[in-house]
């Protein structure tokens, strides 16, 4: 922990604007994302930075999510696009990116992006949500769109944040129009029904 105080001074330090971290599943490595569009890698044994990524310069990086099992890394940006990566561990301690996707998911911000949970499986999903006012379920294995509902689109206001439950049952979904929506039955994505509370 006193290692990820320390690391977070010394980032804050060198990046003038970090919109989120995500650890990745070795705990000795952590993704930050920024304001000028930047994904960088974090040794947190080393205290410095071992990878930096670059998908669309000067567009910022609004979520960042890792698989479960640490075998990718998901990025969202203000353009609505969303760029999947594969993890793969190099020779040394640092985390290599190979490049899979580039997805445009949306027309406007992608104000969050979450990978499904372990439960979910054999099933993979990708959520984002948008300041269009949707969220939308994408299929990790070949980043189609899930149809039946594929699109919640039960908010008036942007789409802030998103949550899978741990089962894998439910996504919930949350807006600035002060609501929050569940989706059913993530597990059993061609059976899934909105219901508001």
């Amino acid at each position: 922990m006193k290692a990820v105080q320390q690391l977070t001074r010394w980032v804050c330090t060198q990046i003038r604007w970090i919109c989120l971290f995500s650890i990745c599943l070795s705990q000795t490595e952590l993704i930050s994302g920024d304001q000028n569009g930047n994904i960088r890698v974090w040794d947190l044994t080393a205290n410095s930075c071992s990878c930096e990524l670059v998908p669309e310069v000067d567009t910022a990086i609004r979520s960042l999510t890792v698989m479960w099992d640490g075998s990718l890394v998901v990025a969202a940006n203000n353009r609505g696009t969303c760029y999947v990566w594969r993890l793969m561990k190099g020779t040394q301690t640092m985390t290599n990116f190979e490049p899979l996707h580039k997805l445009q998911a949306h027309d406007q911000y992608i104000l969050k992006c979450l990978l499904s949970p372990e439960l979910c499986v054999p099933n993979r999903y990708l959520a984002t949500a948008s300041s269009d006012n949707t969220v939308k379920i994408w299929n990790v294995d070949d980043l189609t769109e899930v149809q039946s509902p594929g699109i919640l689109s039960g908010h008036q206001r942007w789409v802030w944040d998103c949550v899978f439950s741990v089962d894998g049952a439910f996504l919930i979904t949350a807006s600035s129009d002060s609501t929050a929506l569940p989706l059913l039955g993530c597990t059993l994505i061609e059976s899934l029904t909105m219901i508001a509370f």
